[in-house]
């Protein structure tokens, strides 16, 4: 039987789906009621409450992780704008970073991010433009040397113009991109999330240089109305 993420049966008879329903408040925009809505209604929101993840985020990344397999015990993971933490979460348990697994390598987690983060167990975590000169020589000071994954699940503040999103996305996205050509080791891998919007050419053509394999994903958790989407390139060419 298909379960959904919480894990239910969604077959069988008598069974409905129980929708929360968000009534418009004074103050409150239409878009604003139709996204609580939607977020009270979302079962990887509530799954990721009951499993204790700080969004729903943290299932693409693991959706993406079980596909590619690139958070393995004793890698070295940097996570570029890392708030609110969900893939970090992640990162730290499948990289043995706290050293639960006995007999596996223990890795290492560094996110960095323009806002302060909560701290999370097992992971290094530094308030951090990586945009700014010489962040990378920083970042591999903190690493003990180079990473063996930068990912990134960054998104510039929307605008409300689909194609300016997705040219700031794209642009957020490359300098992430060029950011890892200084930090990964040999063989590394580049994770990043940008929009469908027809300007990703060149950035696709940038990683087929650097990397011997590149994917474009779209995890089943990623919402179908949205037009984001995961880039994985691997086997970096150091």
């Amino acid at each position: 039987m298909a379960k959904t993420p919480t894990g239910k049966n969604t077959s069988g008879r008598g069974q409905r789906d129980l929708k929360v329903k968000v009534k418009s408040a004074r103050g409150r925009t239409t878009s604003s009621t139709r996204w609580l809505q939607r977020q009270l209604n979302d079962p990887y929101v509530k799954r990721a409450q009951v499993e204790g993840y700080r969004g729903r985020a943290a299932f693409k990344i693991m959706e993406l992780d079980d596909k590619f397999r690139f958070l393995v015990p004793g890698a070295r993971i940097v996570d570029l704008g890392c708030a609110p933490g969900g893939w970090l979460q992640v990162a730290v348990k499948r990289v043995n970073a706290l050293g639960e697994k006995s007999g596996k390598s223990v890795g290492t987690v560094l996110g960095v991010d323009l806002q302060e983060v909560e701290a999370i167990a097992g992971a290094e975590v530094h308030q951090l433009d990586f945009m700014d000169d010489g962040a990378e020589d920083v970042v591999k000071g903190w690493l003990g040397g180079k990473a063996d994954v930068v990912m990134s699940d960054m998104a510039a503040s929307s605008s409300g113009h689909k194609q300016t999103d997705h040219l700031r996305i794209i642009s957020l996205c490359e300098a992430a991109a060029y950011f890892s050509f200084d930090v990964l080791e040999e063989g590394g891998t580049f994770v990043a999330k940008v929009l469908a919007g027809g300007a990703e050419g060149e950035l696709q053509k940038l990683l087929k240089q650097k990397f011997t394999k590149v994917a474009n994903v779209k995890p089943p958790s990623s919402r179908s109305d949205s037009s984001e989407k995961f880039v994985i390139a691997t086997g970096f060419r150091a």
